[in-house]
């Protein structure tokens, strides 16, 4: 193993990663799994964790569930510095044998290391003097079957990172998997992601509900093919609705939330494409990304991170979809003016817009369809 391991540096962290990892355009799965690609992913994590525990109160453990060879793990044990032990779980002895010496390369000895299956390793850390104050569900795949004993392993006020890939399934080329892996059924649209990162997020909040937790958004960030959801988690019963539907109309464009499918297009009685049930509350907490803009700059990660949490603070509290420049072209059937031109049109125009994190060349408006066809 020792000739096939190659050392990076993330952040401030070295890794040994597999050689193959890095030139293969799917990483092999053996001797151990390390995407190169989820850096962006990782760095967020640093800084989503960092600013949440400046205001957490109690241990500040971190439970690791699907470590692979300890990438977070360890970068977690040494770049957030409030952290007070980390538990780096895998069913995988090979990835864990690579992590351990990861973390002897680079003298962290807050990092501790269990083989066990997720579920089990999870498990074993619900008792209410054994849960960590974040945990992560970082698996291939689809993240619903941990779910259940991912949020019993976090603290109340605890945070719970969760990510997907499965993103066929999410963006609706398999629909009857997604319903039975997320209980809702997604809809192809040029904001496809965000129905996606609602889907999880609806999916978290219904197996919370059963266990009488309430789930609150703090962050939410897609990258590539990493789909990733921050929220708190509170050990009491939610008392709000925030699941509901997005109505989609092909026809003239029109989308909005609904909490009772309606069977037409109230713009232009068209049959619409219903989303959903997934969750319809906020995507992001505005104060929490401030305090992750604060963390960000003392911390080693990539430049466009800080250009994603400006985005994410601008677009707190704005309903769910957003809208493409080329959508709006082609529905006007011209040439595309640019994002920065259409968004100072509508605000100047009485609504409220602004970029969105989820796409580069789009916008969150409260402005209507025919309203922004007209402005625009």
């Amino acid at each position: 193993m020792e000739s096939n391991l190659v050392e990076i540096i993330e952040g401030n962290t070295k890794l040994l990663v597999p050689a193959d990892s890095l030139s293969e355009r799917a990483p092999p799965k053996e001797p151990a799994f390390f995407n190169p690609r989820a850096k962006i992913s990782r760095d967020f994590s640093i800084i989503a964790y960092s600013a949440f525990l400046k205001n957490f109160k109690g241990s500040k453990v971190f439970l690791d569930s699907l470590a692979g060879i300890g990438a977070r793990s360890i970068r977690v044990a040494n770049e957030v510095k409030m952290i007070e032990k980390v538990i780096a779980n895998d069913v995988n002895p090979k990835a864990l044998e690579i992590a351990n010496r990861i973390s002897q390369l680079n003298c962290v000895t807050n990092c501790h290391f269990s083989e066990n299956e997720a579920c089990r390793f999870l498990s074993l850390h619900s008792r209410r003097d054994e849960r960590g104050a974040i945990v992560d569900i970082d698996p291939f795949g689809s993240p619903s079957r941990y779910l259940d004993c991912g949020i019993r392993a976090t603290s109340h006020g605890g945070l719970l990172s969760v990510t997907a890939t499965d993103l066929t399934v999410l963006h609706g080329i398999f629909p009857k998997a997604c319903k039975r892996k997320y209980y809702g059924t997604p809809v192809r649209t040029e904001y496809g992601n965000e129905i996606a990162m609602r889907l999880i997020l609806g999916c978290m909040n219904l197996v919370a509900g059963r266990l009488d937790v309430t789930i609150t958004p703090l962050f939410v960030q897609n990258n590539m093919h990493y789909y990733k959801a921050y929220v708190k988690v509170l050990a009491k019963p939610n008392t709000k609705d925030e699941m509901g539907y997005i109505l989609h109309c092909n026809n003239c464009g029109n989308r909005k939330t609904i909490l009772e499918i309606e069977n037409n297009c109230n713009i232009c009685n068209s049959k619409p494409q219903i989303a959903g049930p997934l969750w319809i509350g906020g995507l992001h907490e505005r104060d929490f990304v401030e305090q992750m803009i604060t963390e960000e700059k003392t911390l080693k990660v990539d430049k466009s991170c800080i250009k994603t949490l400006e985005k994410c603070r601008d677009e707190a509290g704005m309903q769910p979809s957003y809208y493409t420049i080329d959508e709006i072209a082609h529905r006007k059937r011209s040439a595309p003016i640019s994002l920065a031109k259409t968004i100072e049109k509508l605000q100047d125009g009485g609504h409220r817009t602004t970029r969105t994190s989820m796409n580069p060349s789009a916008f969150k408006t409260e402005a209507s369809i025919n309203d922004i066809l007209s402005i625009v």
